[in-house]
């Protein structure tokens, strides 16, 4: 199918010249089949894998609409026009750099609303008047109860990562917003993966909307080259270390089901003088923007994150993600591997598999359609004891399994996932990965 150029797609020349500026010579396919969508007014639906460009493809349209709006930047009271919803601070803030980036050209006020930080400069930004605002549920609704935020003139509403929000629980929250904005408005979702049931959900929030799905639904990126490698629990740390001594590996996300086990696994890499970072919820807003602006820079090479954390990161050149704990639930494998292979670039994600992640690759086997390659890693040592074997010969107690970052002690019952999701190492030492 050929595209037409952005110069055809009706942005207007401000906007072109910004897309210029920021070095885009053409639309992903996602924005050419959105934007001409968004701008002929209708509400949309969109669904393409992580990393194709789908911020641009609401965030051009609408800044071209707005950018015809009589008083535009004046800060006029009731003139908030745009409003964006994302599930977390960092996909807040990374939006925010794209809208800024956009409208470079054009005189458009805006703020950023979320969690972690004060309130007092964005309760200021309302006051004095913004024409777009990029906020959490949680916060925006703090501010909307205390009457400083009127919407009485929007006319365009995004739910970005919409799976993401309704997945976490924000649904009686988006529903409180929603019942404040006009029924007259351009509503627009976008989100990566889209269940069946979450799709028929969220036409609750749209008129008659459009649908543009780019790829098969749910399915990683065609750019991302897949591998598993099977391993026991108790040797995850060591095999992570080893991988991570090729240099080619040279800028990695690393995924962990837990804030404790990203903290585990920091300290372990940097105990073997390999640069790193982490990203999850129990760190400040400060940290977290060091931690990002430091992975983008190179300063670290291996920035440990959780999922949720993880929304925000829109990093170029990711060229590896590792999956350290592996995903309960297909969609966020998707989600996380979509981190790397960005923009059709090309990356390789690598997922850890334990005997009790085993039904979980199978589940996400089936979802995607298609196997994943097994694989051992060269010059590794598979056949090491683990911990309580060691202090049953020695007699020295044992490290717990999962001390060097698996996902903590185990829990009685097994609360929070299927078998393994607690951690608690491989069911006996005897099974051995398979040999590929």
């Amino acid at each position: 199918m050929v595209y037409m150029p952005f110069s055809e797609l009706g942005l207007g020349p401000q906007i072109l010249q910004a897309i210029q500026d920021a070095g885009y010579t053409e639309p992903t396919p996602i924005q050419a089949a959105a934007i001409p969508q968004i701008i002929a007014g209708h509400d949309l639906i969109g669904i393409a894998q992580t990393g194709t460009g789908k911020t641009a493809a609401f965030t051009l349209p609408i800044l071209a609409q707005l950018s015809k709006t009589e008083g535009l930047g004046t800060g006029k009271v009731r003139a908030i026009r745009a409003l964006i919803l994302a599930p977390t601070r960092e996909l807040v803030v990374q939006i925010e750099e794209n809208v800024r980036a956009y409208a470079k050209h054009l005189p458009l006020r805006m703020t950023t609303i979320y969690g972690g930080v004060s309130e007092r400069p964005q309760i200021e930004a309302l006051r004095l008047g913004v024409d777009l605002i990029v906020a959490t549920p949680g916060r925006l609704l703090d501010l909307m109860g205390g009457r400083l935020a009127d919407f009485a003139g929007l006319n365009f509403l995004v739910l970005d990562e919409a799976d993401r929000m309704l997945d976490m629980g924000f649904l009686p929250s988006i529903r409180r917003i929603i019942r404040s904005l006009p029924v007259k408005r351009q509503t627009l979702l976008f989100s990566a993966t889209l269940s069946r049931e979450i799709e028929v959900l969220s036409r609750e929030f749209l008129r008659n909307p459009k649908s543009v799905e780019i790829g098969r639904r749910a399915n990683p990126a065609e750019t991302v080259t897949q591998l598993v490698y099977e391993i026991p629990q108790h040797l995850k740390p060591s095999l992570l270390v080893h991988i991570l001594r090729d240099p080619g590996l040279n800028t990695v996300l690393v995924f962990t089901r837990t804030k404790h086990g990203a903290d585990r696994i920091s300290r372990k890499l940097q105990s073997h003088k390999i640069p790193t970072a982490t990203l999850h919820s129990n760190r400040s807003q400060s940290q977290r923007l060091k931690a990002l602006k430091d992975f983008k820079s190179g300063e670290v090479r291996v920035l440990v994150a959780t999922d949720i954390a993880a929304r925000g990161i829109d990093v170029d050149g990711i060229s590896h993600v590792v999956n350290y704990d592996f995903p309960l639930h297909s969609e966020d494998y998707v989600h996380r591997i979509g981190r790397t292979g960005r923009a059709q670039a090309i990356g390789d994600a690598i997922s850890f598999v334990t005997p009790d992640d085993q039904g979980a690759l199978r589940s996400l086997e089936r979802f995607i359609g298609r196997g994943i390659v097994r694989k051992r890693a060269e010059g590794f040592d598979y056949s090491a004891a683990p911990p309580q074997f060691i202090a049953a010969v020695t007699g020295r107690p044992a490290r717990p399994s999962y001390g060097d970052g698996g996902d903590g002690p185990p829990r009685g019952g097994g609360r929070g996932g299927p078998r393994g999701s607690g951690g608690g190492g491989p069911r006996s030492g005897a099974w051995k990965p398979r040999s590929r």
